[in-house]
């Protein structure tokens, strides 16, 4: 018999988060390069995709205000990390799914992040747009302010 592999998504804290975090986004540089502003805020979440009970997925949610897209008090999406082995599977884009859900019980209105140029591709056909030019994230590389409206 075919083992059942069961995707499951909860909750879990900031350092939970740096198994994922660290390899994917982080390869070569201190673990501590993991922890993000904001990621042990009490309005701040985190979620993480599990298959059989191992961590495979991560994405953090941080509250915050961009006045540069709409003037509303909205959600950034950082972190967001499929595990190597794991990527090109749909995952990323059920964890997007998973976390929209949470945010738009909350009454929030606008999800955005700084997306890696190399993601804009699988934010676009998850139905977010870009906002303004490619800029460098000092040590990290260029990226794009990408939004979605949930309501």
């Amino acid at each position: 018999m075919k083992d059942q592999k069961e995707l499951t998504f909860k909750l879990i804290s900031a350092i939970e988060t740096y198994p994922v975090r660290h390899p994917v986004l982080r390869a070569g540089k201190p673990l501590s390069s993991c922890e993000f502003s904001g990621d042990n805020l009490k309005t701040t979440f985190h979620i993480g995709a599990y298959q059989n009970n191992q961590l495979i997925g991560v994405a953090s949610l941080l509250q915050v205000k961009n006045t540069s897209i709409l003037n509303v008090f909205a959600y950034q999406l950082r972190g967001m990390a499929i595990a190597n082995e794991h990527q090109g599977k749909g995952l990323g884009k059920k964890i997007i799914n998973y976390a929209e859900t949470i945010l738009k019980e909350k009454g929030v209105l606008l999800l955005w992040m700084n997306a890696r140029v190399s993601a804009i591709p699988f934010y676009t056909k998850c139905g977010y747009t870009k906002s303004g030019s490619i800029f460098d994230i000092q040590k990290v590389g260029p990226h794009v302010v990408m939004f979605k409206k949930l309501n």
